[in-house]
């Protein structure tokens, strides 16, 4: 059903991907996508695929500027409704995620889940979830794991279904796109003390690769 539902999406959706790229270009510069590392199914990373929203502007020693000023009207307009995530349509047809399921996070956040809070890996992640219709990332840490395992306990095609159908009246509405909680709590890593001391060492195998 992803994968079907998902090239069925693609190409109809592809003309304004590809208005979409022609922006990017032009507004933000190049590369047009943005790929990041995130967690998926099973503890295994993956690199996320998004339309940038920021410029690459510098300081005259060549450093990138900060987010606040590398950001633009149109990269607000890409986050805000949801577009600067369309190209993570291609994650799911690779299979690294799913149409519904926690949302992936950072590889450097796994040592600070609770065990209890590790079931989110136990499905794909997904572009929209339970958490992500109950208040985005205007959600704290806990109230979003909470909905995520939530999600998991109570996995099912309707409730599936329901999910995707309330994602397309939130994004609609713009809704919850405030100021995200989880900002103003911090990362996750410097929020909490270390809850699973073993996958230190597999974050960092992890990060190590990535800079290889």
């Amino acid at each position: 059903m992803d994968f079907t539902l998902t090239l069925i999406g693609l190409i109809c959706l592809s003309p304004m991907l590809l208005v979409l790229c022609v922006l990017v270009r032009v507004k933000l510069g190049s590369p047009i996508f943005f790929r990041q590392m995130r967690i998926g199914k099973n503890e295994r990373p993956f690199m996320m695929i998004k339309l940038r929203t920021m410029t690459d502007a510098r300081d005259k020693d060549g450093n990138l500027l900060p987010d606040t000023e590398r950001f633009t009207k149109f990269g607000d307009f890409l986050r805000n409704s949801s577009l600067d995530e369309l190209p993570e349509l291609f994650n799911v047809l690779k299979g690294d995620m799913s149409l519904i399921g926690p949302r992936p996070l950072y590889p450097i956040y796994l040592p600070y889940y609770t065990r209890e809070e590790s079931r989110r890996h136990t499905v794909r992640g997904g572009i929209t979830g339970l958490a992500q219709i109950n208040g985005r990332a205007l959600c704290r840490w806990d109230d979003r794991f909470a909905y995520d395992i939530r999600y998991v306990d109570q996995l099912s095609f309707i409730n599936d279904v329901k999910i995707l159908w309330r994602t397309f009246f939130k994004v609609a509405a713009k809704d919850d796109i405030g100021t995200p909680s989880v900002t103003d709590e911090g990362g996750l890593h410097i929020l909490r003390q270390v809850q699973q001391p073993e996958k230190v060492a597999i974050v960092e195998q992890i990060l190590k690769r990535t800079k290889q």
